[in-house]
């Protein structure tokens, strides 16, 4: 009987916290489809009254989102394909290769987490300008495509495969490039489902580093749009609602697509050395 009550009482308050976290999206999806100015009233209303999209037409149409949505869909799922290549293949090699100074190397990358990203902004720019990078696709692609939490993430996964399968391949005849496509990738694919939702919303979501290096509107990416747009129309709720709505679906959308990998890769647990 307690422990029918404790069960109650935790499920309850999940739900409860449930509630809570998920209130703010609903809303927020709610008010994109209320008419302009229908949000400020007092009290304001949880559900538009008469639904319309007049705030996603002045979105893409009178603000010109359309190419500012493009080029975030262009740069992240750029981003998250070189992420994915580099990254698997420097975690892969940190993880069952051997070559002087491995474990040195990688001290060093772990021990580079801890600088903050801002820090190297500044002379990142500057050698990109050099390069002849500025304002171009290739200054926000280059810098990511590949991260110490990648090879990290990829490298601590990778220790999970066991040796013994890697060498029977190479006794079979197997070169390195055969065995890490026909037999380390696939049993990564729950590790790179994970990295691929981590860098595709990091990416998606980032604004200093576009607003930095795309000094070109036409090459402005979506945050930094709907932060042009939001200074515009700051009274415009309904308007900047339709925006982050528009700025949240890819996201939950790829999340929904890689879900099943996502939670396989978290149920793992912690991987042992």
């Amino acid at each position: 009987m307690l422990s029918r009550v404790a069960a109650a009482i935790v499920n309850g308050v999940l739900l409860g916290l449930t509630l809570v976290s998920l209130f703010p999206l609903v809303w927020m999806a709610s008010v994109s489809f209320m008419p302009p100015g229908a949000a400020s009233t007092l009290p304001p209303p949880l559900l538009p009254r008469t639904p319309t999209l007049v705030n996603y037409r002045e979105i893409f149409l009178r603000a010109g989102m359309v190419r500012s949505f493009l080029n975030s869909l262009l740069l992240a799922t750029g981003v998250t394909v070189c992420s994915l290549a580099f990254n698997t293949m420097a975690g892969y090699a940190f993880a069952k290769l051997r070559f002087a100074g491995r474990e040195r190397l990688f001290k060093t990358l772990i021990g580079a987490l801890v600088i903050p990203g801002q820090v190297v902004m500044m002379p990142l720019f500057l050698l990109l300008k050099q390069m002849g990078l500025v304002n171009t696709y290739g200054g926000v692609i280059l810098p990511a495509m590949a991260g110490i939490f990648g090879i990290y993430l990829v490298r601590q996964y990778a220790l999970t495969i066991p040796d013994e399968m890697l060498e029977a391949a190479r006794m079979d005849g197997a070169g390195e490039l055969r065995i890490f496509a026909t037999v380390v990738a696939p049993l990564l694919r729950p590790v790179l489902a994970s990295l691929a939702i981590f860098t595709f919303l990091g990416c998606w979501n980032d604004f200093m580093w576009p607003l930095i290096v795309l000094t070109d509107a036409r090459l402005q990416t979506l945050p930094v749009a709907l932060a042009s747009l939001a200074r515009e129309h700051v009274q415009d709720s309904e308007m900047m609602m339709a925006g982050s709505v528009v700025t949240v679906l890819p996201v939950l959308v790829l999340f929904l697509a890689l879900q099943k990998q996502y939670i396989h890769c978290l149920l793992l647990g912690s991987v042992k050395e």
